[in-house]
């Protein structure tokens, strides 16, 4: 499996449903929680483009929020 990375917000529904996705698939997936992480939170907008949260990331490739990441698993889903 690629390694996925997302960005989230501990209070943030949008990234409690992407993690939820994310589980619910099986996928292992490495988290940083920017809340009160500047750094990481810069990082973030640098890779990303994007201030919001959740921001994903498979195999160093931008997927996007959780919408676009829903997308992008629907798109799988029509593949197999």
């Amino acid at each position: 499996m690629r390694q996925i990375e997302i960005y989230t917000k501990d209070y943030c529904p949008y990234c409690k449903a992407a993690k939820t996705l994310l589980n619910q698939l099986g996928w292992s997936y490495t988290e940083y929680e920017i809340s009160s992480d500047f750094r990481k939170r810069e990082e973030m907008v640098r890779r990303s483009g994007r201030r919001t949260v959740p921001q994903l990331f498979i195999a160093d490739e931008h997927i996007g929020g959780y919408d676009d990441f829903s997308a992008y698993i629907r798109h799988l889903s029509k593949l197999a």
